[in-house]
């Protein structure tokens, strides 16, 4: 389709969803109880982990909403939509763009979470984003312009990376990404030398957090072999967790994980991962949505001990919004987030991988593999004023413009945004209306913990 008849598409779009329309939030009247959502969820998660889960989301109405996807799904399924599809993170709030290296060494700022990325219509992930940044406003303290100032440049600087990404040649979309040496060159005095100082202090410790400021930290000598350090309930051994005869069954498993993904590498990863021997294993909670899931670190070195890999081996579920789009043809829920993030991020991990395993009690799980960590470092949100946080939100709707320009149609999504500021306004209506919806379902989850129908454990 040429791109006057892609366009011509998403002015169509208006009248199935007009801009105005996205300011609407009404909860369903046959609205799933969000308690109710959110145990269903739990139940295949490991019991023992839930009440760390509980208490994370019982922290605050922004906790709860980083852990809740599956209840903003059922929301927004529930509204009129655009029908403009593009793969979407399917939880873009905040917490989930961030900084990493990329393949060539460089610090780029992107989406970095993909659980839950599935394609559907475009505007989604951007109300999940609008959402989270009015409840982070609240926590700061900010009054109700300035939190409608942050949404408002999200959501313009989404609306107009759009219109330039329509303009541009296929391979020039693809290449675009957000360098943060050549950020912090650009920003100069736009964002003031005190922003500017945390800018270049968050990106010098991102570089401090690799595979081996990791190993460092997470590994001792015991009895001169290298383990990984128990630090309970967050980061257990597998000699710590289950006794000798599963223990072994479990790093068999696990050691036939690792040679199934690394089928899943291209042939240079694979030659690269060749290099590396099974060291140790260990059960490690990662988040807030994702505490429960089957998650673990896989220790690994190279030439000699001074040569750490440290892998994430996590457990990939259904997505959140798979109940609520068309069937997208994923067999393997590990493909499906490694698809999705390949699509989405300017670059991925050289790792991302992907397999099929069973477990002991018989049932078949998918896992998708990356690195722990390499230079990763995210925003420190609560120390935002407004100025900053308004800056934060404008990187974070280009960047996630850039990855709907990837995933979907952008042509067609601009000509549906179109040059005014209507959706724009509409979002900080929905996100402020979201934000009280939101701080109501905490209020019932936190009364289910009161009341004992959950059990929560604080402080972890």
């Amino acid at each position: 389709m040429n791109p006057a008849a892609r366009a011509k598409t998403g002015r169509a779009a208006r009248k199935r969803a007009p801009l105005d329309r996205h300011a609407d939030f009404q909860p369903a009247a046959a609205r799933p109880d969000p308690v109710d959502l959110l145990v269903a969820q739990e139940a295949d998660r490991l019991p023992e982990l839930l009440p760390i889960r509980h208490g994370r989301m019982a922290a605050s109405p922004l906790a709860f909403l980083r852990a809740s996807a599956a209840v903003m799904a059922s929301d927004l399924a529930a509204l009129p939509n655009s029908g403009l599809a593009s793969q979407l993170c399917g939880d873009a709030h905040l917490f989930n763009f961030g900084v990493y290296a990329s393949p060539e060494r460089r610090l780029v700022f992107d989406l970095n979470d993909f659980d839950e990325t599935h394609p559907g219509p475009f505007e989604w992930d951007v109300k999940r984003l609008v959402a989270s940044l009015a409840l982070a406003g609240r926590a700061n303290g900010f009054r109700r312009k300035e939190r409608a100032a942050v949404v408002l440049a999200a959501a313009r600087s989404y609306r107009e990376a759009m219109t330039q990404f329509a303009a541009m040649r296929e391979l020039d979309v693809w290449y675009a990404r957000i360098d943060v040496d050549e950020l912090q060159q650009q920003l100069g005095d736009q964002i003031g030398k005190q922003r500017l100082r945390r800018l270049e202090k968050a990106g010098a410790k991102a570089r401090t957090r690799t595979s081996l400021q990791a190993y460092r930290k997470l590994t001792a000598l015991v009895d001169g072999e290298r383990r990984i350090v128990a630090d309970p309930p967050l980061l257990v051994p597998v000699q710590d967790l289950i006794p000798d005869v599963a223990r072994k069954q479990l790093e068999s498993q696990i050691r036939d994980l690792l040679a199934g993904f690394r089928d899943s590498l291209p042939d240079d990863r694979q030659r690269l991962f060749d290099a590396f021997e099974f060291v140790d294993l260990a059960r490690k909670v990662v988040g807030v949505g994702s505490v429960g899931t089957r998650c673990w670190i896989v220790l690994m070195t190279g030439r000699d001990d001074d040569d750490p890999l440290l892998l994430q081996v996590k457990e990939a579920g259904r997505s959140v919004l798979a109940a609520h789009t068309p069937d997208a043809g994923y067999v393997h829920e590990g493909r499906r987030v490694v698809a999705g993030q390949r699509i989405m991020q300017a670059a991925s991990d050289i790792f991302l991988g992907w397999h099929r395993i069973e477990g002991f009690d018989g049932r078949t799980r998918d896992f998708y593999v990356r690195q722990l960590r390499d230079w990763k470092g995210g925003a420190v949100v609560e120390v935002m004023d407004p100025r900053g946080m308004q800056a934060y939100a404008e990187l974070c709707g280009w960047t996630l413009a850039r990855a709907h320009a990837r995933g979907g149609d952008r042509i067609a999504i601009a000509a549906y945004l179109g040059s005014s500021d209507r959706f724009d306004r509409a979002l900080a209506v929905f996100a402020d209306l979201y934000a009280d919806q939101t701080e109501r379902d905490h209020a019932a989850f936190s009364a289910a913990v009161l009341d004992g129908r959950l059990t929560a454990q604080t402080g972890i």
